[in-house]
């Protein structure tokens, strides 16, 4: 038996008036997706437990059978994990974004966050940024490592875990002076480095030829969601399956890596609507050819679109995840003559009208060539929400995809 996972991230919304009043999945030309959920175990799920935060650690977490209430301990050490770093036991892992404010604010406080993402920056772009932080406020106590366009890493030592950052993606067009970090609560030295980072970079000449071109600057580092070193039990243990990873972000690949499973790199991988689908697809299909269990397609566009309130890059991320990833490979699975299973779902809802994640469940299906299933028409949130299957803890789905 070998087990598909496709992750289409934050592909779950609300009906949007653009679109007629139907959300994205609705919209989307999605054939391959919708006739296989035609045959299909279909329900929601809640991946994220109630009173933690929806965020793709925690849900994604959850997917692969790991209780976030258990397991989750931010998502930047996860990161760190997948860029190779080895942390310390008493090191903290910080996210650091580099962001879009507005310039003509003196006070950094009064600024407005324009871009969680910088336009979605360039990883050769922002590593230039990013040694450029080091070089100023790199010391024997904190380092800046770069990672994957606007995400990147701070390990600090003796930093505080227990810091509640704002989440840069939740205030999109606000002020920061309200969700910055605090003097008052222990934030002093996150505010003090935030606040030199925009010295630091915002005439750094990456962001001179970025304006140049008619490009929103990353002039501004952002903290958030610290985490000490992490630990999850193997994958391979709990399931007795080989299990591997693609995707573009550092996140899903720290806690394959930390689970045991295989990770796989995929080149023009980037986490927006513009990435390698076809590369991705044939990742996948190397991966089964030599031997791996369970392939866990983890695409990051729908997330982003959502965050970056571009509806019909959603809908397209959506066509082209069906047309270029689950196509094929669900071909080839077809063409062995084994029996397979495909799992589909986003991790969380990333709509539009919030461009931020929320905790509602989220449509799955999971598709068995050994069993039979009265499906639905077509996959979308508002046909799983009528079949009245719910699933109150994502970490169970494991399970009943591999139940025999």
């Amino acid at each position: 038996m070998k087990y598909l996972i496709l992750i289409p991230d934050g592909m779950a919304d609300e009906p949007i008036a653009e679109l007629g009043y139907r959300t994205p999945m609705q919209k989307a030309k999605k054939p391959t997706m919708d006739m296989l959920a035609s045959k299909s175990y279909v329900g929601t799920v809640s991946n994220v437990p109630e009173g933690m935060v929806p965020e793709s650690d925690t849900a994604n977490m959850a997917i692969l059978s790991f209780d976030p209430k258990v397991y989750s301990k931010g998502r930047s050490p996860l990161e760190a994990v997948s860029m190779g770093l080895e942390m310390k036991p008493d090191e903290t892992a910080y996210r650091c974004n580099v962001v879009t404010l507005t310039e003509d604010e003196e006070n950094y406080e009064d600024k407005i966050i324009l871009d969680h993402s910088a336009d979605e920056i360039t990883t050769a772009e922002a590593d230039q940024l990013i040694k450029a932080l080091e070089a100023e406020m790199g010391d024997d106590i904190k380092h800046f490592y770069t990672g994957v366009s606007y995400r990147h890493c701070i390990l600090w030592k003796n930093g505080n875990d227990k810091y509640d950052f704002m989440r840069p993606h939740d205030i999109l067009g606000k002020r920061i002076g309200d969700y910055l970090p605090k003097a008052e609560n222990g934030g002093a030295e996150f505010l003090e480095l935030m606040k030199k980072s925009y010295d630091i970079l915002k005439d750094h000449p990456v962001n001179v030829a970025r304006k140049a071109r008619g490009l929103k600057p990353a002039n501004s580092a952002w903290l958030w969601s610290p985490g000490k070193k992490p630990q999850l039990p193997s994958f391979k243990d709990k399931w007795g399956l080989d299990a591997a990873v693609i995707s573009a972000v550092d996140l899903i690949k720290g806690i394959g890596l930390c689970a045991g499973m295989k990770s796989f790199d995929v080149e023009g991988a980037t986490g927006n609507v513009h990435t390698n689908y076809d590369g991705k697809a044939a990742a996948a299909i190397d991966a089964f050819k030599n031997g791996t269990d369970l392939v866990y397609v983890h695409v990051e566009a729908p997330d982003e679109c959502g965050h970056r309130a571009e509806i019909d890059n959603k809908v397209l991320s959506i066509e082209l995840i069906d047309a270029k990833i689950l196509k094929p490979v669900y071909e080839y699975l077809k063409s062995t003559g084994e029996d397979f299973r495909i799992m589909i779902l986003p991790d969380h809802p990333t709509p539009i009208r919030i461009r931020t994640h929320s905790i509602d469940p989220v449509p799955f299906m999971i598709y068995s060539t050994d069993k039979s299933f009265d499906g639905v028409d077509t996959f979308t949130e508002q046909t799983a929400t009528a079949i009245g299957r719910y699933v109150s803890d994502g970490y169970n789905l494991m399970g009943i995809l591999t139940e025999k």
